[in-house]
């Protein structure tokens, strides 16, 4: 024997030995298997080793008849095309007479279900052919891969189960001429789940050659050029572009799970739907098997589209819906009590919302949101982040705890009864702490909202804080890229604080002063009043103007309007101006 190959003895049989190509690796291995026929003559061989596979055969004549070497460039071993049987190698499947072995094949398909006409159709063959595998010739099933009318490859399964294809052809999806000019395409793991979705009615089906892998590989989606292992994909694109939906049926198992998430990631996530086995079934022939073809109609028609990031159908928030219409969620999805009789039929608070607060300057409205985060704490036990950038900390300190023991800070001017004792004083700092944390830029720079954004998110994790209080607006670092106006960017800014209200489910107030109003004769601003843009009002989901009287003639000074011009969750409140009397010695206010 040439090539290289010099064996001890050329007996007919299986012999093993170093491989010339690539002497055996590092570790010398006996990884060349050459198989010697019958009659001496002739002889194929094929190395083991994955990084050489090096294959081929001599005749009678002592010719090369396919081979191929270890880097895939072409020589005097070169395959310029796979070797595939002629037809009259094939002993046909089908309805009507057939080979001994044929018959034997045909009764383990029957058993799985699957009929003669089938088979046919999918043309089904039996050849006797040299398994690498059973190192000898055995009865192997055939799966004819074929592209146009064209064989392109063949899967062999040898009577133990064992797979094998035609070496060096090309890749493809099994059944690809079955889906041409379809519009809609099922995909499977195996070739005998083609055939079962056939017996349940289903021909627009194709299957992948190489089976499922351990696991969804991490990292971005190789190029085309890169991804050996799918390479069947791109070498069906042309069939494939066309193709509006795609039915994902692989195996329930995963790396059938594992399979499907590769597949559509290629394919395109929004083409995509994916089948659920029944409980028991791992694929479809099992499927078929134990539960019968209307079942496996269902579970086909009841595909559920691939989940895309961002896109949700209303099923998929089921528990919280029903736990908003049964009112099971302490009422919070409807809005908590703001702890002001007057104020809960006009404005509620709920988490995830945005309420942007406004009146001119010292209106209370600061004050006043204070006062509503001290009632929820007492409450309802939120917790809160504060980032009030006109207020020391001290001060703060002294304003939230007056409201929360009822006692003034100091006796002075503004009150007239007894101030707090210490223990008091101390009680109150102790619930603050539980309560309460401070967001403070300690340089001299002015914070930026993601920067506020960023520390809010902390005190989520960190702390539980179902509030977050920014005052003011004015106070911000409001640096925006050249050639964005004023508009875009508090357009923008808003979307932002929106989106971390609604992902942490936070409610967020937002304290904004007016512009400056011209001949002002002491009425209310309007939202629309705010400095900066009118995004204030349209993107926000409460808005409220706090506004005192400063006339006597109109009422008394302590009397405070809140009025809520916008409520867009009708189920929360609703526009309405309720009042509130304000307690200058603790700074409490109380419904009138």
């Amino acid at each position: 024997m040439d090539h290289r190959i010099v064996l001890q003895s050329y007996t007919p049989g299986q012999h093993r030995i170093i491989c010339p190509t690539c002497n055996g690796g590092s570790t010398g291995e006996r990884s060349l298997a050459v198989h010697v026929e019958d009659d001496g003559k002739s002889a194929a061989w094929m190395c083991h080793r994955a990084n050489c596979e090096w294959s081929g055969g001599t005749g009678m004549d002592g010719r090369t008849r396919a081979s191929k070497g270890a880097d895939g460039a072409t020589s005097n071993r070169r395959v310029a095309k796979p070797k595939l049987p002629a037809p009259e190698d094939l002993q046909r499947i089908g309805p009507g007479e057939m080979t001994a072995a044929a018959t034997k094949w045909a009764e383990m398909l029957k058993s799985r279900g699957i009929s003669l006409e089938t088979a046919e159709r999918n043309g089904l063959a039996v050849q006797s052919v040299y398994s690498p595998i059973a190192s000898g010739y055995v009865d192997a099933l055939c799966f004819p891969y074929m592209r146009d009318g064209e064989l392109i490859n063949i899967k062999y399964r040898g009577p133990d189960k064992t797979f094998w294809q035609v070496k060096g052809a090309e890749k493809i999806l099994y059944g690809l001429d079955d889906v041409t000019g379809e519009e809609e395409v099922i995909l499977v793991e195996g070739e005998m789940d083609k055939l079962a979705l056939e017996e349940a009615g289903f021909k627009n089906v194709v299957s992948v050659p190489d089976g499922a892998p351990g696991k969804v590989k991490d990292g971005p989606t190789p190029a085309p050029e890169e991804d050996k292992k799918y390479e069947y994909l791109w070498n069906c694109r042309a069939q494939l572009d066309t193709i509006s939906r795609f039915v994902i049926a692989t195996d329930s198992d995963g790396p059938g799970q594992a399979l499907s998430e590769e597949l559509a990631r290629r394919l395109g996530k929004e083409r995509c739907w994916r089948v659920t086995w029944p409980e028991g079934c791992k694929d479809a022939n099992e499927a078929l098997q134990k539960e019968g073809a209307d079942v496996v109609r269902e579970c086909l028609t009841t595909a559920e589209g691939f989940p895309l990031r961002g896109l949700f159908r209303f099923s998929e928030f089921a528990p919280e819906i029903e736990s908003y219409f049964n009112m099971t969620t302490a009422n919070e999805l409807r809005g908590v009590s703001t702890g002001w009789r007057n104020i809960d039929n006009n404005y509620r608070i709920v988490p995830g919302e945005l309420t942007v607060v406004t009146g001119v300057p010292n209106s209370g409205k600061s004050e006043w949101v204070d006062a509503l985060m001290c009632n929820l704490a007492v409450q309802h036990g939120w917790s809160f982040a504060l980032c009030s950038l006109e207020n020391k900390v001290h001060e703060h300190a002294r304003k939230l705890v007056e409201k929360y023991v009822g006692e003034p800070w100091f006796e002075g001017k503004y009150s007239k009864a007894p101030r707090m004792n210490p223990d008091t004083m101390r009680s109150g700092m102790k619930w603050l702490n539980e309560h309460f944390v401070l967001i403070r830029h300690e340089d001299d720079e002015l914070p930026s909202v993601d920067w506020i954004l960023g520390l809010a998110r902390a005190a989520v994790l960190r702390h539980g804080i179902r509030g977050l209080l920014i005052d003011p607006y004015n106070e911000l670092d409001h640096k925006r890229p050249t050639g964005q106006t004023e508009t875009e960017y508090v357009s923008q800014m808003l979307t932002r604080i929106k989106r971390f209200a609604q992902h942490y489910d936070v409610h967020v107030w937002f304290v904004a002063h007016p512009r400056q109003l011209h001949n002002w004769k002491g009425e209310a601003p309007g939202l629309y009043d705010i400095s900066g843009s009118a995004h204030f009002i349209n993107k926000c989901d409460n808005g409220i103007v706090v506004h005192r009287n400063r006339d006597e003639k109109l009422g008394s000074l302590r009397e405070v309007t809140i009025n809520v011009q916008k409520v867009r969750n009708k189920v929360a409140g609703s526009i309405g101006d309720p009042k509130l009397e304000y307690n200058v010695s603790n700074g409490r206010y109380v419904d009138i």
